[in-house]
């Protein structure tokens, strides 16, 4: 070998060279090793370990049939890692655009997306934070850090921002199984979904103020669903493990696994048949009358579980989103109206309840005005005259302002608060959703001097379509205040009953004869004579009471928007069901939206269709009295 090829300079070069490479590799190695150690492990433990959400299937949600009111439909988030696309595959993802119905341009731009922008904070010595990070529904758990979240916070001005990789982003969501087999088959590399479960409503707009949703954050944001979200949402398990390069699960290194717990189904007291019934009705008096809102309530006589309720405007629960806020509201819990002439059954009841008139009781109701506690009254007028006394019979059948007053003057001021807090107005009823206003019922100490006149007439004091409902169905249940009733059972998965609901009643508020008493004379309203003979079918003795309540329009009662009412139960002398419908501002062409015009032919309508339904059976036979008829009966 030549001396002048292996030069001093040359040798020296060399091993400096090995010297400093070997050195930078020590240096390395004591930076991974021992410096940056735990740091690296973390990132790497990261990279492998994950935590998978196993996600609870949600209860079901039943009517008393056990027909199905709200499931779930098993759907997947479809997302792509880019960094992990396959260029062989790009050939593919027409076909990919066309299955999710994503614009083609629009999937290009996420799946050729590999890094975002992510703000860093500058202080020395910071730690970068995830406040406000914002996950979506379904990601796998292990991406949970930092693949798939959305920063929220706005960091400070000095914060750097710096490039952060891309390894989760949403192609579609709510894509069904059929769809994603499908998008397996084309096997992109790096695509892949993620399943959740999806709330569904198979009778879409029925009953929807009462079974209520889960919007697409999985929230429970009303009805039943909310109500009972804690039967119905299960327990969400969960499972440790690692997986490989391709994001394959490495079911061999599971460390802990907690299986989820479905959810418990709630079966309801309602059935989608009389259900059906209340929102056709409900329609046809949409389309005949024009109403800002209606409400009708069907409700168990002896129990006081709910049969059905329906609210016109409604919404569709699988396109709640597209409701307006207004609309989704339970108008029969969340709205007050004057009762109007409903309310008159208070002052009647309470006045033979404590024993100061008999149902043939009579009254002078052709004066318009009285001396009471030394200051003359006036009353409101009556919308007829009548050449004889009435009986308290006839002055529930013929609607009396004037008698009712002098009723309510009987009891006094104390007693007829007293009434009418015990039939429920100006309390919550109980009602298991949110939302239920409590109407307005003044104390005494607030009454003005003719509020003795007004409130026994059903004006000066406000309530929900609800309330006015039990109070009639304290008449129908022999003197008891009934609490709503919605749910009858929670049961598993198995079918097994887990808890069952039995009516609750409030309290007592009159005397059983003295609800026969009142049934005998809500009876005579549908008879020839009352105000509402146009609801009668005969055999069957329906009571009620109509109802016509100027609204208040800018301070001051309109003679043109009225709420109409038709509220009543059946048979008489042994009741099944109670009924209320309540019209708020029917257009009436040529005439005024009374209670007998737009809501007692609601109610014989869907009275008859109840008695083939449930089969009610005629209280007595023809020829025959009817049961309670007594010696001395006014009516």
């Amino acid at each position: 070998m030549s001396r002048g090829f292996a030069s001093n300079s040359r040798i020296i070069l060399v091993s400096v060279i090995v010297i400093l490479s070997l050195a930078g590799i020590g240096t390395r190695l004591v930076f991974l090793h021992i410096i940056d150690r735990e740091e690296l492990l973390g990132q790497v433990e990261q990279v492998r370990r994950q935590v998978i959400v196993e996600h609870a299937r949600r209860g079901n949600i039943y009517d008393s049939h056990l027909h199905l009111l709200a499931a779930n439909q098993s759907v997947y988030n479809v997302g792509v890692d880019p960094r992990v696309l396959r260029p062989e595959d790009r050939a593919k993802w027409p076909a990919l655009a066309s299955l999710l119905g994503v614009p083609f341009a629009d999937l290009e731009r996420i799946m050729t997306t590999t890094t975002r922008q992510a703000r860093v904070p500058s202080a020395p010595g910071s730690i970068p934070t995830a406040v406000g990070v914002v996950f979506r529904i379904g990601q796998p758990a292990t991406n949970l850090p930092t693949l798939a979240a959305e920063e929220t916070t706005e960091d400070s001005a000095t914060d750097a921002t710096r490039e952060k990789a891309i390894r989760w982003a949403k192609l579609a969501e709510d894509v069904n199984e059929t769809t994603y087999e499908q998008v397996v088959a084309l096997d992109i590399k790096g695509v892949y979904g993620n399943r959740i479960y999806r709330r569904v409503y198979p009778h879409n707009a029925l009953a929807a103020h009462l079974v209520g949703y889960v919007n697409k954050a999985g929230v429970a944001a009303a009805g039943v669903e909310n109500y009972a979200d804690f039967y119905l949402r299960g327990q969400d398990g969960w499972r440790e493990g690692e997986r490989d390069g391709r994001r394959r699960e490495l079911a061999q290194f599971r460390t802990r696994e907690v299986q989820p717990v479905d959810g418990f189904n709630v079966v309801l007291s309602t059935d989608i048949i009389i259900q059906h019934m209340v929102e056709e009705e409900l329609e046809a008096i949409a389309k005949k009358f024009n109403p800002a809102k209606a409400t009708i309530i069907v409700s168990d006589a002896k129990t006081g579980f709910i049969l059905a309720l329906g609210n016109y405007p409604s919404f569709d629960l699988n396109a709640y989103n597209t409701a307006p806020l207004d609309v989704q509201r339970n108008f029969a819990i969340t709205d007050q109206l004057d009762p109007g002439s409903t309310f008159k059954i208070v002052a009647a009841a309470g006045a033979l309840n404590e024993g100061l008139v008999r149902p043939n009781t009579r009254f002078d109701c052709s004066i318009d005005s009285i001396l009471y506690k030394g200051a003359v009254r006036r009353f409101m007028p009556d919308d007829h005259k009548y050449d004889h006394l009435l009986t308290v019979a006839e002055i529930i059948s013929r609607s009396s302002n004037i008698g009712a007053a002098q009723l309510g003057m009987l009891l006094g001021e104390q007693r007829m608060y007293d009434y009418s807090s015990k039939f429920g107005f100006g309390e919550k009823s109980g009602f298991p959703f949110g939302g239920e206003i409590s109407g307005t019922l003044n104390p005494v100490s607030k009454w003005s001097g003719i509020d003795i006149t007004r409130i026994p007439a059903g004006y000066s004091i406000s309530a929900t379509p609800l309330q006015i409902h039990y109070a009639m169905g304290v008449i129908a249940s022999g003197g008891e205040l009934f609490r709503p009733q919605i749910i009858r059972q929670v049961r598993d998965s198995l079918g097994e009953v887990v808890y069952s609901f039995d009516s609750a009643v409030r309290r007592r508020v009159i005397s059983t004869q003295v609800a026969r008493d009142m049934a005998r004379m809500l009876k005579g309203v549908t008879e020839k004579g009352g105000t509402a003979d146009n609801a009668a079918i005969p055999g069957y003795e329906i009571a009620g009471k109509t109802g016509t309540a100027q609204k208040l329009i800018n301070g001051a009662y309109s003679k043109r928007n009225h709420i109409g009412s038709f509220v009543g139960f059946f048979p008489a002398s042994r009741p099944e069901v109670v009924i209320s419908v309540i019209v708020d501002d029917a257009k009436v062409p040529g005439g005024n939206a009374y209670g007998r015009t737009v809501g007692a032919p609601s109610f014989k309508r869907l009275a008859e269709q109840l008695i083939q339904y449930l089969d009610i059976k005629p209280p007595f036979e023809p020829g025959r009295k009817p049961l309670f008829a007594m010696k001395g009966n006014p009516q």
